[in-house]
């Protein structure tokens, strides 16, 4: 049996990673742009949804830009915080389950240790607040939804900081970020879990465990100049020096959690699952970068 998947995106680097490995886990998406699907307006969501003979609904679509969500407050409130709400609603009506991807950028980064799902969530930027607002509207709307908190995505596809600093590697130095910790993680990884675990959402009742918060990150803690090493040593040949800044000194407009690493504990508890490490993940994916370049 082919399952259906109805998603909120079609170019992020996740959504994209979705529709690439939806074959291999005998799934077929039907991947909605903001073109096609305005997620801001409430009717069109739920329109959307009502019409759709989809088993599960994902979404996998977001404001991304953490830094412009700054002064663009309004857009990512309601990319953020609202739409997912909309199609909580309309989930509830069809009965069908809802996954709604979030972020580390929830929590302030103040906590020393890895978080966990029933901590205090405490956004100290825009990008994070709204995304808060999205996760509680989703799970206070629809008795079956899973919040799917990630971290540091990476991919082939996309813009994302293994892109960026591939970018940056003819320059003969760049500055790269020392003081933020977590868990890189691999796009292609966190959409693989999605799709295995889609048949048990779908059957899984209001109340079961597979329900709620859940954090899916790549093993392994490093900082963003660690991730940066070992991208320009896995990548080879020439790479330009990499200068350690602060956080602060980086002078972004949104603030970044400086801890930013998630416990995976009950991902495992729940669905048997353990991420494998980050490092390994990279190399796989950047391997794949390679032999496309070919």
């Amino acid at each position: 049996m082919t399952l259906k998947i109805l998603q909120f995106g079609a170019t992020g680097q996740l959504a994209r990673e979705v529709i690439r490995a939806a074959p291999a886990a005998r799934a077929t998406v039907q991947a909605l742009s903001r073109a096609e699907v305005d997620v801001t307006d409430r009717d069109a969501v739920l329109q959307a949804i009502a019409t759709t003979d989809a088993d599960l609904v994902l979404n996998a679509t977001a404001f991304g830009d953490v830094d412009g969500a700054e002064s663009r407050q309004a857009a990512a409130f309601a990319i953020n915080g609202e739409a997912p709400g909309f199609m909580a609603e309309a989930c509830e009506r069809r009965g069908l389950p809802l996954i709604h991807i979030s972020t580390d950028s929830v929590f302030d980064g103040e906590k020393d240790g890895p978080y966990v799902e029933a901590d205090p969530t405490r956004p100290i930027s825009a990008y994070g607040a709204s995304k808060r607002a999205g996760e509680v509207a989703v799970l206070e709307r629809a008795p079956r939804a899973a919040v799917v908190r990630t971290s540091w995505l990476f991919s082939a596809l996309g813009r994302n900081f293994l892109q960026i600093m591939l970018g940056l590697r003819e320059h003969p130095s760049v500055q790269v970020v020392a003081d933020q910790h977590g868990r890189p993680t691999a796009s292609a990884d966190l959409a693989r879990f999605l799709l295995a675990t889609a048949p048990r959402w779908v059957q899984a009742g209001a109340g079961d465990e597979a329900w709620g918060l859940l954090h899916f990150a790549n093993a392994g803690d490093t900082t963003r100049l660690g991730m940066a090493r070992a991208i320009f040593q896995i990548a080879g040949g020439a790479a330009p020096e990499l200068v350690p800044t602060t956080t602060a000194a980086f002078n972004a407009a949104a603030a970044r959690p400086v801890n930013a690493e998630l416990d995976c504990a009950r991902l495992n508890a729940v669905f048997g699952v353990t991420p494998r490490p980050w490092r390994e993940a990279l190399e796989e994916v950047m391997a794949e970068m390679r032999e496309t370049a070919a």
